[in-house]
């Protein structure tokens, strides 16, 4: 399933402990790079309020969400501390530098 990776750029676009959007059949990703040049890929909305997560404070492996302060874990998409709820996380690869996001086969049939 090879095919199911699309490629979204290079990790030098995305500043450090910052985000940038990713359009997808599915709605907006967003790709964050933490202080460690770790990658990480959620969906760009906040579960509390749907809040836009890629403007979002990037602190660790975690996003404070820009609207109500909630914190969500990059690596699993859950909501940290008292709070519930999670966001998709989606599959992201780093070689040498050139990022990619693997779509579901919803993605992919949403796109055809």
């Amino acid at each position: 399933m090879e095919n199911n990776w699309i490629a979204i750029g290079h990790i030098e676009d995305i500043p450090l402990r910052g985000a940038r959007c990713v359009k997808t059949p599915q709605g907006k990703i967003a790709v964050f790079r933490t202080a460690e040049n770790e990658v990480f890929a959620i969906e760009d909305h906040c579960p509390h309020k749907g809040g836009p997560l890629s403007q979002g404070i990037v602190h660790g492996k975690a996003v404070t969400c820009p609207l109500h302060n909630w914190v969500i874990s990059l690596e699993s998409g859950k909501a940290l501390g008292a709070d519930e709820g999670a966001v998709a996380t989606i599959d992201i690869r780093n070689e040498a530098g050139a990022l990619s996001i693997r779509l579901t086969h919803q993605m992919m049939a949403a796109a055809e």
